[in-house]
């Protein structure tokens, strides 16, 4: 399905019962909705309505001309969730899923009743702006994502994965060469120049920050730091995974997840 919003339509999905509760999904840079594909079926049957989002110029949304940040990506999923009545729901973002949840929770914590920020990032590290901007230069000049594909599957899953699961390897990095070059590239620069350190110690909101062990380019050290300026914030760790737990390692993921939204239930 399809939301048009002004300039631009999102594409979404939502399953289960109309009576459950609300989880809102958003996903990583040069991924989709079915990023989530592992989580679905356990929070169907554990009677949860699930919501996932594709960004701009991901998935079935519409690409548009960048660069953005994370306030316009965050705006995005408030008209969504003001658009179909959802409010407030269980938030679950993953890297810069987890980054505009940041900036979700702090611009419209109305929306939320708790979230759940996996392998992301509270700002953009010192001297990462320009491997951001290499990276959105290597897009612009071939015109697609095909020529770092296989970089970005590295950082995202240890070698273990894809011998164990090489069909689910082979659809995730398809979907990273599918995604088109203009949402990818806007979506880079807002990466490239966030700053929520000031900001997080103010939020009053349940949350829970999840990473994997080995994640090398959100790594656990960073994660923990949200948590830390987060106030009543934890953190828990997943090991034998990168930068998607949920994928490599969905049984722990999952429990997880289930757990803390029983705890929210309660």
């Amino acid at each position: 399905m399809r939301i048009r919003l002004g300039d631009r339509a999102i594409a979404y999905d939502l399953l289960g019962p109309a009576d459950g509760p609300v989880l809102c999904m958003t996903h990583s840079l040069a991924a989709d909705g079915g990023m989530w594909a592992e989580q679905v079926p356990a929070l169907l049957g554990a009677g949860y309505r699930v919501l996932r989002l594709d960004m701009r110029g991901h998935g079935g949304s519409d690409p548009l001309a960048g660069p953005y940040a994370m306030a316009d990506l965050a705006a995005d999923v408030a008209a969504v969730l003001e658009r179909l009545a959802l409010a407030p729901v269980h938030y679950v973002g993953l890297s810069i899923g987890g980054m505009l949840g940041q900036a979700l929770a702090l611009a419209r914590p109305d929306l939320l009743a708790s979230a759940l920020w996996a392998d992301t990032l509270p700002a953009t590290p010192a001297g990462m702006a320009s491997l951001w901007q290499g990276r959105i230069a290597t897009v612009r000049a071939a015109n697609t994502l095909a020529p770092i594909a296989d970089a970005t599957m590295e950082r995202w899953f240890t070698p273990a994965f894809a011998p164990r699961h090489p069909a689910r390897f082979a659809e995730i990095r398809e979907g990273i060469a599918a995604t088109t070059p203009a949402g990818y590239m806007g979506c880079c620069a807002a990466i490239a120049d966030f700053d929520f350190t000031a900001r997080l110690p103010g939020l009053r909101l349940p949350v829970l920050v999840v990473c994997g062990a080995d994640d090398p380019g959100t790594p656990p050290e960073a994660n923990r730091h949200i948590a830390a300026l987060v106030p009543g914030a934890r953190y828990q760790e997943i090991p034998a995974a990168r930068h998607f737990p949920n994928v490599e390692q969905p049984d722990d993921f999952n429990r997880i997840l289930l757990g803390w939204l029983a705890a929210r239930r309660g």
